[in-house]
């Protein structure tokens, strides 16, 4: 082995600031000596406009997954290939252990070293990671595992190809995803979970994260989330049914985006944390469940859980104020309470949320709910223009009018009156009613 040459050429790429090493050592001897050529593989997270640079007479290679060739004057073949540095990989996956080209002169030469050594492995590039989808399935190409160990984000995306395109997880891929759970959530970053979050579409988030469930993922990854698996409420106030408080969170996140809100992300994840106070306010009395308080405290755990997560801080602002006042449309409302509930921001998504959580629970009941959105069309008008600013008494000691139907169609005109702005106190419906009076009809 050319020692020097070799150590310096690593060096070169050293000292710019850059990591090289020459991939499997002794299989590449042992490769040398098999075919008696003088060739080496240096792995490198250099790319290859800088490469060039540092290397000028580097000439440009067909070899999959290869960056370039060096020719040196000694007779050396020295291949250049991209180091793994992924954030996301398992840390044994870090370093290359053999190459396309390592792999094929092994196999041609000695398939029994090929066997012992190499295995079945198949190779791919990156842009190969998945099966094409004609296939059926969301499929991992090579061994999955393998192929897995080398990005952990690739589970991730996994999931959200599946539950985006309603396709099946090839089950080795699911395998070997559901095997390496725990190494994905330590492994993992919050920046690249988020980035394959961002893709998935709020129609199918449901889905994204029932797989995050059952893969054993999410416990890893969002624990506060996870912990609704082992919570329990009642699915109906009149049937003793128990289920999770994570079953029904996905039924309401499933249900959320079929009205209206087709494309609200960032209103469906305030769907899929709007129990998360749950967790902390479950009690049990005379063998019911109760959550006193839980938007409340929900609200407060989400804003912390975003904030690891890299939520933007309008986003966190939005999703904590649905999740505090999610209460507000399911009880029946006066009209000051609508007129309160009016003035409330996202009121929409409320509206979607509460209608979301009646449709997840079995004969869910609508009255309250219908009852609002009629209450929604006079809340419109203030509170001051719903009612006469005069009441009959009040008309009839200001017009000396005996008790009967002129009174009502004087109370009538009074507050249409008010409405279209031409009476707006007190004085000027005493004055509205005393003109007016010999103009209503008896």
């Amino acid at each position: 082995m050319p020692t020097n040459e070799l150590k310096a050429m690593c060096k070169t790429i050293l000292r710019n600031g850059y990591d090289a090493y020459l991939i499997n050592t002794p299989l590449q001897n042992e490769i040398n000596e098999l075919l008696n050529i003088r060739e080496f593989s240096i792995a490198c997270d250099v790319d290859l406009e800088t490469l060039q640079k540092l290397f000028p007479n580097l000439e440009d290679s067909d070899e999959p997954g290869e960056l370039a060739t060096y020719q040196s004057e000694t007779g050396c073949t020295f291949r250049f290939y991209p180091a793994n540095g992924a954030a996301e990989a398992d840390p044994e996956a870090l370093r290359i252990y053999y190459t396309n080209r390592m792999v094929n002169q092994v196999k041609e030469r000695d398939p029994k070293l090929y066997e012992a050594i190499i295995g079945t492995e198949k190779f791919i590039k990156s842009e190969q990671v998945f099966a094409d989808f004609s296939c059926g399935c969301i499929k991992l190409q090579g061994i999955p595992h393998q192929t897995l160990s080398k990005n952990y984000v690739l589970a991730i995306r996994a999931m959200r190809l599946s539950a985006n395109y309603d396709l099946p997880i090839d089950p080795n891929t699911w395998v070997a995803i559901v095997r390496n759970a725990s190494k994905i959530a330590s492994y993992l970053s919050g920046h690249a979970f988020m980035k394959e979050w961002r893709l998935v579409s709020a129609e199918t988030m449901w889905r994204f994260f029932e797989l995050m469930k059952e893969s054993s993922i999410l416990h890893g990854i969002i624990p506060e989330l996870g912990a609704l698996t082992a919570v329990k409420q009642h699915t109906n106030k009149n049937v003793d049914v128990e289920e999770s408080v994570f079953d029904f969170t996905i039924r309401c996140l499933k249900y959320y985006p079929e009205e209206i809100l087709h494309y609200d992300w960032v209103g469906a994840v305030a769907v899929l944390f709007h129990a998360i106070g749950k967790a902390y306010a479950a009690e049990r009395v005379a063998g019911r469940w109760y959550f006193i308080q839980f938007h409340r405290i929900g609200a407060k755990v989400t804003r912390k859980i975003l904030h690891r997560m890299h939520f933007e801080s309008d986003e966190i602002d939005t999703i904590c104020a649905i999740i505090s006042n999610q209460i507000c449309f399911q009880s029946m409302m006066t009209d000051r309470g609508m007129q309160k509930f009016l003035e409330l921001p996202h009121r929409e998504r409320l509206i979607e949320l509460a209608r979301a959580q009646i449709k997840a629970i079995p004969n869910g009941n609508y009255t309250n709910f219908n009852h609002n959105l009629k209450f929604m069309e006079r809340g419109t008008t203030p509170l001051s223009m719903r009612e006469p600013l005069l009441n009959g008494n009040e008309i009839m000691e200001y017009t000396h009018l005996a008790p009967g139907p002129k009174v009502g169609r004087l109370r009538e005109a009074l507050l249409n009156a008010q409405i279209i702005g031409e009476v707006k106190n007190t004085e000027d419906a005493i004055r509205f009613v005393i003109e007016n009076v010999s103009k209503v009809p008896d």
